[in-house]
Protein backbone atom coordinates (compact mmCIF):
# COMPACT_ATOMS: atom_id res chain seq x y z
CA UNK A 1 0.00 0.00 0.00
CA UNK A 2 1.32 3.37 -0.70
CA UNK A 3 1.60 6.09 2.71
CA UNK A 4 -0.43 8.42 2.48
CA UNK A 5 1.19 11.83 3.03
CA UNK A 6 -1.34 14.91 5.14
CA UNK A 7 -2.37 17.66 2.76
CA UNK A 8 -1.87 16.62 -0.62
CA UNK A 9 -5.73 15.27 -1.28
CA UNK A 10 -7.23 17.47 -3.71
CA UNK A 11 -10.33 19.36 -1.72
CA UNK A 12 -12.08 21.86 -4.13
CA UNK A 13 -14.75 19.87 -4.89
CA UNK A 14 -15.59 19.51 -1.18
CA UNK A 15 -15.03 23.55 -0.82
CA UNK A 16 -17.30 24.28 -3.17
CA UNK A 17 -20.21 21.94 -2.35
CA UNK A 18 -19.56 23.54 1.56
CA UNK A 19 -19.30 27.41 0.03
CA UNK A 20 -23.07 26.18 -1.62
CA UNK A 21 -24.33 25.05 1.31
CA UNK A 22 -23.01 28.07 3.46
CA UNK A 23 -24.51 30.51 0.55
CA UNK A 24 -27.94 28.51 0.88
CA UNK A 25 -28.39 28.43 4.60
CA UNK A 26 -27.74 31.70 5.19
CA UNK A 27 -30.27 32.43 2.31
CA UNK A 28 -33.06 30.73 4.30
CA UNK A 29 -32.18 32.01 7.30
CA UNK A 30 -32.32 35.34 6.14
CA UNK A 31 -35.83 34.81 4.75
CA UNK A 32 -37.02 33.04 7.44
CA UNK A 33 -36.11 35.95 9.94
CA UNK A 34 -37.55 38.07 7.55
CA UNK A 35 -41.13 36.28 7.36
CA UNK A 36 -41.35 35.92 10.98
CA UNK A 37 -40.37 39.97 11.08
CA UNK A 38 -43.11 40.66 8.84
CA UNK A 39 -45.66 38.54 10.46
CA UNK A 40 -44.58 39.71 14.09
CA UNK A 41 -44.92 43.69 12.46
CA UNK A 42 -48.74 43.04 10.27
CA UNK A 43 -50.45 40.29 12.16
CA UNK A 44 -53.74 41.78 13.50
Amino acid sequence: MSEHKHGSMDTSVQEKTFDGFMSWSVKIAVASIAILVFLALFNS
